[in-house]
C-alpha cells in the first residue's frame, strides 16, 4: 500500500492545484485497509484539543478532561487501530504576512502534535493538505523519520478536459499548458470558453491572451496578502522580468539586506510561487499566471 510505513505526509502544492482530489483518490482505493479514516477541514481552525475531542468522539472515545490524557487516548487509537487521518488548509494554522510556516500562537499545539507522529511508534497515518510547506518537512530529515511530502505543480494529461463541453481537442494540451495544468484555473476558464467562445478552445487560444477571470483575481489576492512585506518586494521586482533572472542579478534591484532576501526566496519557493531554472546560474521566475496577476493589479 502506498505510504505503508509512512506516519507523515504533507501533500502541498498551490490551491486548485489537485492535491485534495488525489487524497480523495487514495481514500478511495484504500478504504479497506483502516479501521478509521478522519477528514478534518482547517479552512476555520479550531484548537488541538477540540480537534482531539472531534477524533476521539468520531472513534467511539469520551475525551478525558485534561489536554494531555486526551493524547494519550488518541495515541492508544493510532497504536491499537490502523486509522488514517486527513487534515486540509494546514495552511491556515501558519501566520499570513510573515515567512512561510510560522504557527499561530492559538495553533502552536499542531506542531507538537505533529512531531509526536512521527515521533511515537503506532501503525497509523496523518495526512497533511497544504499550501505551504510546514516546518516540520524543512527540519526533519526524511532518512531519520518516517515523513514524505509530495509536491504538486500541475497536471498536463488531456483527460482532465474531457466530458466539461469543450471542443477541440487537438488544443487542449496548449490550454492545459497555458493554465499551469491547474484544475480550479483550468474549470472556471472552460466556463469561460463555453459561454463566450461556444466551447471552441483554439479560438479562445488565437486570442493570444492570458485570461485571469474574477474567480482567479480572488485567488490570486489571497496569495499575494499571505505575503511578508519582504517578499512582496520580490515578487513586485520579479514581475518586472519576462525571463529567468539570476539571483544576483534581482538582488541588484531590491533594498534588501542579504538575510532577508535569501529568506524571502526560501519562502516563495516554500509557497510555490517562483521557480527555479538551473542555466549558467541559478535563476528565478514568477508563474505566467502570478506575474500576469502581479503586472496588472498590484504595482
Amino acid at each position: 500500500m502506498l505510504f505503508r510505513s509512512i506516519r507523515l505526509i504533507s501533500v502541498l502544492g498551490l490551491s486548485g492545484i489537485g492535491k485534495t482530489a488525489l487524497v480523495k483518490r487514495f481514500v478511495d482505493l484504500n478504504l479497506d485497509k483502516f479501521e478509521f479514516i478522519i477528514w478534518r477541514s482547517l479552512k476555520f481552525p479550531k484548537s488541538l484539543e477540540l480537534l482531539v475531542d472531534d477524533i476521539l468522539t468520531t472513534c467511539n472515545q469520551s475525551p478525558h478532561e485534561i489536554i494531555a490524557d486526551k493524547l494519550k487516548q488518541l495515541f492508544a487509537i493510532l497504536t491499537e487501530k490502523k486509522s488514517l487521518i486527513i487534515l486540509d488548509d494546514v495552511q491556515n494554522l501558519f501566520i499570513p504576512g510573515v515567512f512561510t510556516g510560522q504557527y499561530q500562537t492559538e495553533y502552536q499545539d499542531y506542531q507538537s502534535l505533529f512531531k509526536m507522529i512521527t515521533d511515537i511508534e503506532q501503525q497509523s497515518n496523518l495526512i497533511l493538505i497544504s499550501q505551504e510547506k510546514c516546518s516540520e518537512m524543512r527540519c526533519l530529515e526524511e532518512e531519520l523519520y518516517s515523513i514524505k511530502y509530495l509536491e504538486l505543480l500541475g497536471i498536463d494529461d488531456s483527460k482532465i478536459l474531457e466530458n466539461i463541453g469543450l471542443n477541440d481537442r487537438d488544443s487542449w494540451p496548449k490550454l492545459i499548458k497555458l493554465y499551469e495544468g491547474n484544475l480550479a484555473y483550468l474549470k472556471d476558464i472552460a466556463s469561460l470558453i463555453k459561454d463566450v467562445f461556444a466551447g471552441q478552445v483554439a479560438e479562445f487560444l488565437a486570442e493570444n491572451n492570458l485570461i485571469i477571470t474574477t474567480a482567479m483575481k480572488s485567488q490570486l489576492k489571497y496569495l499575494f496578502t499571505r505575503l511578508s512585506p519582504v517578499e512582496q518586494q520580490i515578487v513586485l521586482q520579479l514581475s518586472n522580468f519576462e525571463n529567468p533572472v539570476s539571483r544576483q542579478k534581482l538582488k541588484e534591484t531590491l533594498e534588501l539586506s542579504s538575510m532577508e532576501y535569501i529568506n524571502g526566496l526560501q519562502s516563495l519557493r516554500e509557497r510555490y510561487l517562483i521557480a527555479i531554472t538551473k542555466r549558467e546560474t541559478i535563476c528565478f521566475s514568477l508563474s505566467p499566471i502570478f506575474r500576469k496577476y502581479i503586472s496588472k493589479f498590484c504595482q
